[in-house]
C-alpha cells in the first residue's frame, strides 16, 4: 500500500500512526492505524520509520499532532522527554514537508468530520452537525495522560483550530471539599493546575487527597484501581470519581464562557469513553451549567462525549486535507 500522507497522534504514552487519503469523504484510512509506546523509540522519526516499514507504505509528507506546545520549528511533549524538531524530522524521514500541530488542535479539527454516532450527549442539550459554510465556535477538552484544551472556529467555509495549553490554568475550587483538596495538593505541588486533577494521574491525586481527609492510607494506586474500587462500591473510590466528574464539568463550562463556544463543547481524551456512565450520572452537567447569570445560556450549550476511537488521527487527517486544499488555491 502506498500513499503520500502520513499522519500521527503523539501523546505522553502512545504514538498512533495512520495513512490519509485526501480524496476520500473520510480521509483517515481506518485499516492503516497502528499504535506504539513512545517509550520504545528514541524519537518521533524512529517511530514513524518503524510504522512505514510495518505498513509497507511510503510517504513524502507528514502531519503530526503532538501533546505539547508547538513553538516554531520545535515541539516538546509535555509528559514525555521527546523534543521534536520539524526540520530535523523532515530530514530524517526524507519527506518533502512535515507539519506539527498541538494534539488538541487536531482534536478540534476532528469536529468538522464527526457524525452523530461519534458523540454521546451529556445532559439534555442536543447537537446536530452543521455544514462548514455555517459559522460555529466549539470548545474541546479531554483528560488522558494530561489535560488537553483547544477549540475550533468555523468561518467562511474554513476551519481554524485553536492551539492552547489551557490544561495548565490554575484550578478554581467550587466547594469547601474542593478547597480542602486544593490545600492538600498545594502542599505537594505548590501551584495546582486543572491538569493536577483532571487527567489519569489527577484522579489518583483526588483520591489520595480524599483519603488524607478521611485519615486513610490508600497505598500506591493507578487510575484503573480507583475506577475499579468505585465500581465495586468503595466509598472513597466513588467519591473520587464524583469529584473528578464535577470538577471536569465546571472546567468545561468555564472554557465555553472563555471561548464563547455556544455551539458546544466536545469531551475527548483517553478517560472519557471509560468514564462515560459516570459522567452521565454525575454532577458534571450541573456544574457545567452552574454559571450564575449565564446558567440559562449554558443550559442550551451541548456537552458531547466523543466516542470515535481515533479522534486525534481523524483531526490530523482533516488538517492534512485542509493544507492541501489551501495549496491548491
Amino acid at each position: 500500500m502506498s500513499v503520500s500522507l502520513l499522519i500521527a497522534d503523539i501523546g505522553g504514552t502512545n504514538a498512533r500512526f495512520a495513512l490519509a487519503d485526501p480524496h476520500a469523504a473520510v480521509p483517515l484510512v481506518e485499516d492503516s492505524v497502528r499504535e506504539f509506546a513512545v517509550a520504545d523509540f528514541p524519537s518521533l522519526a524512529d517511530a514513524a520509520r518503524h510504522y512505514l516499514e510495518q505498513a509497507g507504505a511510503q510517504a513524502s509528507r507528514g502531519v503530526f499532532a503532538v501533546a505539547g506546545r508547538v513553538d516554531g520549528d520545535e515541539a516538546r511533549i509535555t509528559n514525555h522527554p521527546w523534543v521534536i524538531s520539524r526540520s530535523r524530522t523532515c530530514e530524517m524521514l526524507g519527506f518533502d514537508q512535515v507539519h506539527l500541530l498541538n494534539d488538541f488542535a487536531a482534536q478540534g479539527m476532528a469536529i468538522s468530520l464527526y457524525r452523530p454516532e461519534d458523540v454521546v450527549a451529556i445532559g439534555g442539550a442536543a447537537w446536530t452537525p452543521a455544514p462548514v459554510e455555517q459559522p460555529r465556535t466549539y470548545a474541546v477538552l479531554g483528560p488522558g495522560t494530561g489535560l488537553g484544551v483547544g477549540g475550533l472556529i468555523i468561518r467562511d467555509g474554513r476551519c481554524y483550530p485553536l492551539e492552547t495549553e489551557g490544561g495548565h490554568v490554575s484550578f478554581p475550587p467550587g466547594t469547601p471539599e474542593e478547597i480542602r483538596i486544593l490545600d492538600i495538593l498545594s502542599a505537594q505541588f505548590g501551584r495546582v493546575s486543572n491538569e493536577r486533577l483532571i487527567c489519569g494521574p489527577g484522579l489518583v491525586n483526588i483520591h489520595r487527597a480524599l483519603c488524607e481527609i478521611a485519615g486513610v492510607d490508600p497505598g500506591l494506586l493507578e487510575p484503573k484501581d480507583i475506577t475499579a474500587r468505585a465500581a465495586a462500591g468503595d466509598p472513597l473510590g466513588m467519591r473520587a470519581v464524583d469529584v473528578f466528574c464535577a470538577v471536569f464539568g465546571a472546567i468545561a463550562g468555564d472554557l465555553v464562557l472563555t471561548l464563547g463556544a455556544w455551539d458546544g463543547v466536545f469531551l475527548t481524551g483517553g478517560l472519557v469513553p471509560k468514564m462515560l456512565d459516570s459522567l452521565r450520572h454525575s454532577g458534571f452537567r450541573q456544574r457545567f451549567e452552574y454559571k450564575g447569570r449565564f446558567s440559562p445560556t449554558m443550559a442550551r450549550v451541548p456537552s458531547l462525549a466523543v466516542v470515535h476511537p481515533r479522534a486525534g488521527l481523524l483531526g490530523a487527517a482533516a488538517y492534512a486535507v485542509d493544507l492541501l486544499r489551501r495549496e491548491a488555491r
